[in-house]
Formats: C-alpha cells, structure tokens, sequence
C-alpha cells in the first residue's frame, strides 16, 4: 500500500488498530523486563496468541511485534545482528492474522548528535536495515512510532523513502506538558513533520487519551488534510508489584475514541495498557457521537508577594495538639522566575494555611528544585513549607548530601516517597536509579541523621531535626499491602502520612480499618489528599488516567450534568468532603488544579472560619 492507497483507504472510513503488544505479552506471563522481540523467534505461538485477541476484538491492523528490533536496541540484548531476522519472523506472524498490517518501527534508544554519540548516517543506515527487513517481509505500511526526537525521525522517514515504496506514518510521544525531549511544541512537531512529508501523522503513548485529544488539536491545523492517528496509552502508569498498570476504563477509552474522531482522527487505537476489552470498546464506539469537551480556563494573574520574615516549623506542633492541618501544594516554577509561585503562597498564607507542600519533578517533569523554592517560601511569605524528597534518582551517597543541604537552607518537613519514573516525564531515556527505598529513608533520617550519624555511622556533626512524612494511597489495587507497607513506614519514623486524592472518607476509612484489623491503632496523623474537580470531564481524566485516584460514579455524574457550571459544583463538592474529613483525617492536603491558587484560598479560607 503506498501513500495515495492508504489516503484513498481511509477515506471511506476510519480505520481500528490494535492495542499495547507489551502489555499483552506481559499478562501472559512474559517478564517486563524480556525482550519482546526475541519472542518472534523463540515463542511465536505467544505472539500470534495476541494478534488474535485483537483481531477477535475488531481490529482492522495490527502492528507487527518489532518494536524494539533495530540493531542499537537489539544490541543491549547482545542481539545486534538478529535485526533482520527478527522483524521477518514478526511480520509472518503478524499477516497470519489476516488483517492489515503496519510494520512497527520504535525509537533506537540512543541519543543522535550533539546530544548523544550516534551520527545521523549511523541512525539512517539502522532504520534502514529494520525497515528493508520488514517490507520485505511484507507489511502494508511503515509506522515510525513512539518518537519524541525530530532528528531521529527525519533520519527514519529518510530510510524508509529509501529502501521502499510504502506508505510511511509517523506518531510522536511527548511529556506530559506536551513537548518532545528538546521542547518542541505539537504544533512545531507538525510544522517540521509536514516538511517531511509521511503519509500520515499523529499521536501514540504517552500519557493517555486526554493528552492525545489535546496534541491532536494543536496538530491538526498544521497538518491539513494529512491523516491523522492516534494511538495512546491507557492514563498514567501505576507500579504495582514489579508491574505496570494503567488505570484508564474502556468505557473511559471508547468515550475519547468519539471524541478523536469527531476531531478527524482516521486511524485510531490503543499502546501501553490497552488490551482487547479497550480495542472492543472502541469498534462499538466508532459511530457514536460525542458533545464536546468542556474547557478549564487559566487562573487569574496574581501580584508578586513582599519578602517577609521567616519563621520556624510548626507542623509537628499543630499534629500534636490535635490542630487540623491545612496543606497546599505548589509546583516550582519551570523557569528562574519564582514571582507566580511566591505569590500563590503568599495568597494561601493569608487565607489562613498552615504550610505549603513543594513538589519535586512532579510528573518527572523538569522544574526548579523544590530545595531552592522552598526556601524562598519561607524566607519571603513567612509559612512553613513541606519539601518531597524521593529516593528516585539519588544513590546513596547523594541522598545524605541532599539531606544536609536541606537542613542548612533551614528546611524541617520532609515527604518521603519513590518519586515519578522518568520514562512517564521529560527524559524517558534518563537513568532511574533508587538504591533506597521510601521506608529505609525515612529510617535512615530518623535512625541515624536525627541522631548526627550518616548510613556508614560516621558523625555528621551536629544532629538533624527533621520530621517526616510518608505517602498513602486509600486507593491502592492491593489495600492489604499498602497496610503492611505504611506500618513499616510508621515503625521506622514516620510523623504523618499525606494520602493520594480523596473523594469520600470512605477510602479512608477503610484504609484505617485494614490497617488496624492487621497491625492495631492506626495513630498515624493522616492528611487527606483533597483535589477541587473543574467539570466533568477533568473528573473523568483523573479517574481513568491519573493512578491512584478513584473518584465515585455519582460525583463523576453530578459533574457531567453540571455542564458549563462544573468549577462551581467541584467547588461545593470539595468543601463538603473537607467538613466530611474533619472526623476521619488530622488535616487536608489540597492539591489545586491548573494553578487555580484562587479555588485553594477560597477553600482555606472556607475551612478556616468553620
């Protein structure tokens, strides 16, 4: 099929593809962390196992299982030289299956130069040698997907202009605040892919439905009557175990298939998560109309705040005298500039909160270090702050000298957690190295820096005095380990926990009553994870994309019927479970929305005068 076919093709309908091959493979028992590929040969059985279920499932095309299979990422397996054959092996059984197939092409996993060592002509002749293989073999077009480097993918829609006459697609992975690794926008993506020239574009993976509705739209306009695809993960991934699950329904993923194709979608499926039941769900949805997704605005502008006087922590203090605690989160600014971020704070403190929670790379996204903003709260505003420290990427050694730094900037509360793993962020390639665990941490801090000694036990001078916190999840898949989990948290230290979001006491409530059916008096001050919703929609995301967040059918239902008025009904929904939780937490911990620091100080200030 070459371009002009696979044009005329989709013109008389839009066309279903398959879902994540790895996550198939992986709920049948193959390990994360094999290599899939390999499975051509040494398994084929398993593979066509999975083609099937999706065709069962009413997939048109399926991708063929040679993802991986270029000779940079074949050569970590020390399998370089199998490059051919392994994408031959997985297009044979890939066209038993009897439908369309597209001859996946993923990303090398090198760096081109400047930024790594791989020359241009070196990433050409590797693609090459992948796509000759695989047209050869016989597929019916080229998909050149998961990319998030300009450079690499000229480099491949160059070779498979070279080796065949195929249609050639391209889909691109972006970070979660939509840019590729050098931060492209999408509509930059579509300009430069344009002047490629692929015969057709779009979106795949990332960081799930909404995101893709949200790319395409900023791509389309650039595209013109190029075709468009979208193919994204199910939400955001959630590790479990040693394995990765994705939270997103696919009832939740036929509901945004209508909504891609009421965009001009033509060719649409699913990646990391999706399974036959999303693939099924989307065939029954294809001629189903949508309405239209309501949009969240900005936050007003906010004057920058006044330096103010420092002052000590309190947070301890406030929990042992039975005070319900008000938190809020603030992200760090991307850039230098801290005037927004200050006067979010600035404006919380005076609305009456008792301390401000910095995040560390939220999302794994790059950001100014919470260190540096947390200390700028505190010197200019006057309020205490909470500093997350994840255990992810830090080794040992850098972990204590990261603990020191903290306490010298005059940082007290700590919130120990894993942290985001960089493959979900902006530097999907980066290194995640964790030599600590959360809960050794938090032993670490309390068992050893609180008492002037580092892990070696050599003296440190004079002690620490930090508190710290550790993260809970009422909504975690396996409730009997997240249990056992935080009573090993409590035993080594931890002064309070900080929940994921919370739409009833009731996750909290059972959370306390696993806890103490197990381990005994759960005393652990908890603050209750409290997240305003602005319509309908963002409560559908959060449910079905964000992992650990689980939100009541009713509430999702009282939004959709709320229309244009959902901020407002998110509004009252939120002060009603905060004088909910008043019985069932030891505070809140408000995380607000879109930097909607406005909606956080009106509830404060709510809260404040009950």
């Amino acid at each position: 099929m070459n371009g002009l076919e696979l044009v005329t093709f989709l013109d008389r309908g839009p066309l279903l593809t398959d879902g994540g091959m790895g996550t198939a493979l992986v709920e049948r028992g193959v390990p994360v962390g094999a290599c899939f590929e390999a499975l051509n040969a040494d398994d084929p059985a398993i593979v066509a196992s999975v083609h099937r279920a999706f065709v069962e499932a009413g997939a048109a095309m399926i991708l063929s299982n040679t993802f991986g299979a270029n000779r940079f990422a074949l050569r970590r397996r020390g399998m370089a030289d199998r490059s051919g054959e392994l994408c031959a092996r997985g297009v044979d059984i890939a066209r038993a299956a009897g439908v369309l197939v597209a001859g996946s092409v993923g990303p090398l996993r090198v760096r081109l130069a400047p930024y790594g060592r791989v020359r241009p002509a070196e990433a050409f002749d590797a693609f090459a040698e992948q796509i000759a293989a695989l047209a050869g073999a016989g597929v019916d077009l080229v998909l050149i997907e998961t990319q998030s480097d300009l450079a690499e993918i000229e480099q491949a829609v160059a070779a498979a202009r070279e080796v065949c006459d195929l249609a050639v697609a391209v889909t691109i992975t972006l970070t979660a605040d939509d840019r590729t690794f050098l931060d492209d926008s999408p509509e930059q993506v579509a300009e430069r892919l344009v002047k490629l020239g692929p015969d057709a574009i779009g979106v795949n993976c990332g960081h799930g439905p909404a995101q893709a509705l949200r790319v395409i739209r900023a791509m389309r306009p650039a595209l013109g009557r190029v075709p468009l695809i979208a193919r994204p993960n199910a939400g955001g991934p959630q590790q479990v175990g040693g394995r990765f699950l994705y939270p997103a329904t696919p009832d939740y993923f036929a509901e945004n298939a209508r909504l891609l194709l009421a965009e001009g979608v033509s060719v649409i499926g699913g990646c990391c998560g999706t399974g036959p039941a999303h693939v099924r769900a989307m065939a029954r949805a294809l001629r189903e109309p949508r309405a239209p997704v309501v949009q969240v605005g900005p936050s007003p502008t906010i004057e920058e705040a006044p330096d103010l006087a420092s002052k000590g922590t309190e947070l301890s203090a406030k929990l042992a005298e039975g005070r319900f605690v008000i938190a809020v989160e603030l992200d760090p600014p991307r850039g230098f500039s801290t005037a927004g971020m200050l006067a979010g704070a600035e404006t919380l403190a005076e609305t009456g909160a008792d301390v401000i929670d910095v995040a560390d790379s939220p999302m794994a996204r790059m950001r100014m270090s919470p260190w540096a903003a947390c200390r700028l709260i505190q010197e200019q505003v006057g309020i205490e702050t909470v500093l997350h420290f994840p255990t992810r990427g830090r080794n040992l050694l850098r972990l204590q000298g990261d603990l020191l730094a903290v306490h010298a900037l005059g940082i007290r509360d700590l919130f120990v957690c894993l942290g985001d793993p960089m493959e979900v962020g902006d530097y999907p390639g980066g290194t995640d190295t964790v030599d600590v665990a959360p809960t050794g941490l938090i032993s670490l801090i309390t068992g050893s820096f609180n008492r002037g000694r580092d892990h070696a036990g050599a003296s440190i001078g004079e002690p620490t005095s930090f508190v710290v916190g550790c993260a809970l999840n009422p909504a975690a898949p396996d409730l009997e380990r997240e249990c056992r989990v935080l009573r090993r948290k409590i035993d080594a230290g931890a002064a309070f926990a900080l929940s994921q979001p919370v739409f009833s006491a009731e996750p909290l409530e059972r959370v306390r009553a696993a806890f103490e059916a197990r381990h005994g008096a759960l005393t652990l001050p908890i603050l209750a994870g409290l997240l305003p919703l602005a319509s309908g929609r963002h409560a559908e995301f959060l449910h079905n994309e964000v992992p650990g967040v689980s939100i009541p059918e009713e509430i999702r239902d009282r939004l959709r019927a709320a229309g244009a008025s959902g901020e407002r009904i998110g509004l009252e929904l939120a002060r009603e479970l905060a004088h909910e939780l008043r019985g069932a937490a030891a505070g809140v911990y408000l995380m607000p929305q879109f930097g909607r620091f406005d909606i956080a100080a009106e509830l404060v200030e709510t809260l404040r005068r009950a």
